[in-house]
């Protein structure tokens, strides 16, 4: 797929029950001037739409929130078929008027809600769940303020562009389109003692992203370590002269939680 491709306007309409999108055209000529945007306008088809929440799952207790929201079909999705609440935003006041139209005729306007604003003066800590049809560049900008502000486990799910080296949790396909879901991980990098029958492992945990790498000390030897999070919960494999030797707990915080039927212990060194 070309890039000229993936910027065509999808030709499938949308529509929850029986309302249909509001037409750019039906809207007074005043209001269709265009602002400068950060990211070209291009609906993404519904069949993507359906996939992308297929994968982070919202749900009654979320709150989605769709930077750079077009005509609010991510979100009239959410709160129509999931029933999450959501907040949209856009530069384009046109499109606004027609995100809160489909909310309306949609009736899920009282979970709903858009504003013309900046995505980057947009606070997201308070989502748990984020949608992205943007840019590479900007999902680059976005990058450490997803790793900083939102909480461990909230789910990011992007049409068509990733965050670079920021490896996905998730890659899939929907109709020729790339999706990317990435789940946020807690921080776990640092210092460490694990005590597990009689021994103690001083573990050096190094993070980038979901992948830990690293080294334990036991008895003396230095021993190698990988593993991984995803969101607050993660897996430690040490390769042990004895075998694989595997902590799987969850960490909020600095306090740690083993597995279930685990007797080790982990504190912060």
């Amino acid at each position: 797929m070309t890039k000229a491709d993936l910027f065509q306007p999808t030709r499938r309409s949308f529509a929850t029950g029986a309302a249909a999108l509001v037409a750019a055209s039906a809207l007074p000529r005043a209001a269709l001037a265009q602002p400068a945007l950060d990211v070209p306008y291009v609906p993404t088809p519904q069949d993507v739409v359906d996939r992308m929440l297929s994968l982070v799952k919202p749900t009654a207790q979320d709150f989605v929130m769709d930077l750079g929201c077009g005509d609010g079909r991510m979100l009239v999705t959410a709160a129509s078929k999931f029933g999450a609440r959501g907040f949209g935003v856009d530069l384009n006041p046109v499109r606004i008027q027609e995100a809160t139209a489909n909310a309306k005729a949609a009736n899920v306007s009282d979970k709903i809600r858009f504003e013309v604003r900046n995505l980057f003066q947009t606070s997201i800590k308070d989502a748990n769940v984020l949608t992205m049809y943007l840019l590479p560049s900007v999902n680059l900008q976005l990058r450490p303020r997803i790793l900083d502000e939102m909480r461990p486990g909230s789910r990011i799910v992007s049409h068509a562009f990733h965050m670079g080296d920021w490896e996905p949790d998730v890659q899939t396909e929907a109709i020729g389109r790339t999706i990317y879901h990435w789940i946020v991980p807690a921080k776990i990098a640092g210092k460490w003692a694990i005590s597990d029958g009689g021994k103690t492992y001083d573990v050096m945990l190094e993070q980038k992203f979901q992948k830990l790498t690293g080294m334990a000390v036991v008895d003396g030897m230095n021993l190698r370590l990988q593993g991984f999070m995803r969101g607050g919960d993660f897996s430690i494999t040490v390769n042990t002269p004895d075998g694989l030797k595997v902590f799987n707990g969850a960490i909020a915080d600095v306090n740690i939680t083993p597995a279930a039927g685990s007797s080790w212990t982990m504190r912060k060194a």
